[in-house]
């Protein structure tokens, strides 16, 4: 049996009103994959944080290194050769690649009795770990200009440049192409010859028996088992973690009324992202879009919502032409835009859960958009009630802060304003990412229920099967623009990728 690294013992962690882990044991060994597998709020995180030093365990213990710690602290935890790596982006946009990777301990030699940086140094383990994670950028290139799949590449050569023995990965695949999935992946196994140990959290299934060795659950902040990551099926690690089970498949074959919501015509953006895009959605219709990374689907649900400029085309919703120039003429015409980057663009982080729901019907309703005298706190309250119980969002009280929710459940907050606007074309961008399979399924019930509404949707997903299980017809995207669009029931993962990279 290989060294154990580190190692918890009934460790339990109580927030006021909360318990996020109770009597939980889990052990690391040197070079391999141990995936921690559960819905968001299973108690993943905490154990992570725990680990790292970011906060306290209320009672238990954590061996490292052959010793019993009833705590860590953030630099304990690093000398202990512990590196986190979080699914939330921490690299500084202003600064390079290679100050990045170095931030807190840049190497330094002495020159003239004077400890001055070490760039030569900098420069070559900056390359090195580049090399590995196949990112071809300069090192002295600005963060700020790498894409998100970019960026993730870059939090993964922090890891490797820190030379930790215990490397944790939250979500490290979430904003990778298949080609960046797979050199993790290989970096992985390069890690693990050397005796590195990776806990793995990911809630793409698929990836588990791929990459993992041992997988173990959580659910509700209770120990569930660790398992075998290869002999265990994936629908039964589905029923571990989420007590229940989850129905997938196409969607069926109803008649969808003719009537078309919402219009395209020769759209296109002053960036030359989006050219020349033409299509309709109908009523009661899911279209999605797919494409390979850098396509430009993202770029056009911005075109169509105001955020990127247009240079061209005409758009109607409900048989009128609209004019959308800018965010707030979108949502005043009534459309919603659930953005593929919820902590950055998606909600208020210094407001709670009822304050977020209101935003988007006062900027509909009210001609001067929140003016302070005009904010309808009872109306505010009760929204935030009821869309707690409509969307069923885990939390102790609407006016807690949105950002102690967990993923799944800020997901469905920022639905909620969508809905509690009234809006009629909701367009959903990369709307389950990084959530769990449970939250999955819930955000996918809501999108059928919204279609069987009357309301349009427009969905982009890179998870192929997604789309395929979720849409009604697929609109495939290539270079800017619509390639060609297919039935559902004409839609396969291969003949999506044939049209993709045509």
């Amino acid at each position: 049996m290989n060294e154990v690294l580190v190692e918890v013992r009934g460790v339990s962690k109580v927030f006021p009103g909360t318990v996020a882990l109770k009597d939980v044991s889990f052990d690391v060994r040197a070079g391999e994959v141990h995936v921690l597998l559960g819905e968001n709020g299973a108690g993943k995180s905490t154990l992570m944080k725990l680990l790292s030093g970011i906060y306290e365990p209320t009672s238990g213990k954590i061996v490292a290194g052959g010793v019993e710690y009833t705590k860590l602290s953030p630099t304990l935890s690093t000398e202990l050769g512990i590196c986190l790596i979080y699914q939330e982006l921490s690299v500084i946009d202003y600064l390079s690649i290679e100050e990045n990777l170095f931030v807190g301990r840049i190497p330094t030699i002495r020159r003239l009795g004077i400890a001055v940086v070490d760039r030569r140094t900098m420069q070559r383990k900056a390359r090195d770990v580049l090399a590995r994670v196949g990112l071809e950028r300069d090192p002295n290139t600005l963060v700020g200009d790498l894409s998100i799949s970019e960026k993730q590449q870059v939090e993964i050569a922090k890891a490797l440049a820190s030379e930790a023995r215990l490397i944790i990965m939250d979500e490290p695949t979430s904003s990778l192409t298949d080609t960046e999935v797979g050199r993790l992946f290989e970096v992985i196994a390069e890690l693990k010859r050397h005796g590195v140990g990776i806990v793995y959290i990911s809630h793409k299934l698929k990836e588990i028996p791929i990459i993992g060795d041992r997988v173990t659950v959580l659910k509700d902040g209770r120990y569930v088992g660790t398992y075998d990551a290869r002999a265990t099926s994936t629908e039964r690690l589905v029923s571990l973690m989420v007590g229940r089970e989850i129905v997938h498949g196409r969607p069926g074959d109803a008649t969808r009324a003719a009537e078309i919501v919402f219009s395209v015509r020769s759209l296109s953006s002053c960036d030359g992202r989006v050219r020349d895009v033409s299509f309709d959605v109908h009523r009661g219709e899911i279209l999605g879009f797919a494409g390979l990374m850098g396509s430009g689907r993202s770029e056009l649900m911005e075109t169509i919502f105001g955020v990127r400029s247009k240079s061209g085309g005409r758009m109607a919703l409900n048989g009128r032409d609209i004019v959308v120039d800018s965010p707030y003429q979108a949502v005043k015409q009534g459309l919603a835009f659930v953005t593929e980057d919820r902590r950055a663009t998606g909600f208020f982080h210094n407001l709670s859960i009822e304050e977020n729901i209101f935003i988007a019907p006062a900027l509909r309703s009210t001609r001067r958009a929140l003016s302070l005298g005009r904010i309808d706190l009872g109306r505010q309250r009760e929204l935030g009630l009821i869309y707690k119980d409509r969307l069923r969002i885990r939390c102790a009280t609407p006016t807690q802060n949105i950002t102690e929710l967990s993923g799944g459940n800020q997901q469905k907050a920022i639905i909620a304003k969508w809905l509690a606007a009234q809006s009629d074309l909701f367009i959903f961008d990369e709307p389950t990412r990084g959530i769990d399979i449970g939250a999955k399924s819930e955000i996918y019930a809501i999108m059928r229920t919204l279609a069987n509404e009357g309301r349009a949707i427009l969905m982009v997903s890179s998870e192929l099967p997604e789309l395929i299980a979720v849409c009604d017809r697929i609109a495939v995207y290539r270079d800017g623009t619509v390639a060609d669009t297919l039935v559902n029931a004409d839609a396969t993962e291969e003949s999506i990728m044939k049209i993709a990279t045509s």
